[in-house]
């Protein structure tokens, strides 16, 4: 299960562009690894997202990058954070992590949610569908690619998704864990607490982790579950550097290659856990003293600096 993971949702950095992108993608996973974490993630978008990006900006297939990923890294488990279950159908996703766990050596994690990006979905032809749509969608999926994941074969005549004795050959060569994203206390955590092994809280303040955690528990107690058999991770977005100047230099070397104004670096400052080591450290002993079981952290604007990535893990494991 997840303690500390490293996602990489940025590919934008400066200086390097075109077929030089994926070399740093691999140096940031690599560090990730010898740093401690136990997971690397990718974003499964086609587009930038707001707040990190333009939607022209660089952004790869996530299974087709974990994939080689895997064939560069030993140790960590490999994941989308999460898999918008929109882009693909559900037999397609089972029959994808399962030869993501072959490639790997078995370290596949699904990592998957409802879809949320609604430009991406409009401007690559991708059903979006009302709220409802998309967590009924959800559900039906993972009634399908879980019996598959689990080698049993599967028949579903759904709202949205008809499957009739679906078979996943060959089977993953690891029990894969189901990771569901998100942070809605009435859908997304009561389908975690129905279906996965490990709740991704993408959002919400640090105020809110006690209630979220709660509402978890009251599912579980609903269906039956045993609350203990299920790890609680959120996301972060970080910038770390050993001093503030130095922060400060990275976000500006940033801002400059993406064309962020003073005001968007701003933004930044205040939304991220930002800063020297120390100052992130406070920070990210605070969540886990809400109760976490760990965390996923990222950092978008310079892990492209891989000795920050060490940083983050000294940091990081310290409060673990």
């Amino acid at each position: 299960m997840t303690r500390l993971g490293y996602q990489i949702p940025n590919y934008t950095y400066p200086g390097i562009s075109g077929g030089d992108i994926f070399g740093n993608i691999l140096a940031q996973a690599q560090a990730a690894e010898a740093a401690g974490f136990d997971r690397v993630f990718v974003m499964d978008h086609f587009y930038q997202l707001p707040g990190i990006g333009a939607p022209h900006e660089p952004m790869f297939e996530c299974y087709s990058l974990l994939s080689a990923i895997a064939q560069h890294t030993d140790t960590v488990r490999l994941s989308a954070l999460v898999t918008g279950n929109t882009y693909r159908h559900p037999t397609l996703l089972a029959k994808t992590v399962t030869a993501l766990d072959h490639v790997s050596g078995g370290r596949a994690t699904l990592g998957i949610g409802a879809g949320w990006f609604e430009l991406e979905h409009d401007s690559l032809g991708y059903e979006f569908g009302t709220f409802t749509d998309r967590f009924e969608k959800l559900e039906e999926a993972l009634q399908i690619v879980i019996p598959m994941l689990r080698a049993e074969n599967v028949s579903l005549s759904g709202t949205h998704y008809q499957v009739a004795n679906a078979i996943n050959s060959p089977a993953p060569i690891s029990d894969i864990p189901i990771m569901i994203g998100g942070s809605g206390e009435k859908k997304t955590l009561r389908m975690v607490a129905q279906y996965a092994d490990e709740s991704n809280l993408s959002s919400g303040t640090i105020e809110e982790i006690p209630r979220k955690l709660d509402a978890l528990a009251a599912h579980c107690e609903n269906l039956g579950r045993d609350r203990s058999e299920i790890k609680v991770t959120k996301l972060v977005m970080c910038h770390v550097a050993p001093t503030i100047e130095e922060a400060e230099a990275d976000l500006r070397a940033m801002a400059d290659a993406k064309g962020f104004s003073d005001e968007i670096m701003d933004m930044i400052k205040a939304i991220f856990i930002y800063g020297d080591p120390d100052s992130v450290g406070e920070e990210l002993q605070a969540l886990m003293d809400t109760g976490l079981d760990g965390l996923t952290i990222n950092l978008p604007f310079n892990g492209h600096n891989t000795d920050r990535i060490g940083l983050l893990g000294e940091v990081a494991h310290a409060v673990m």
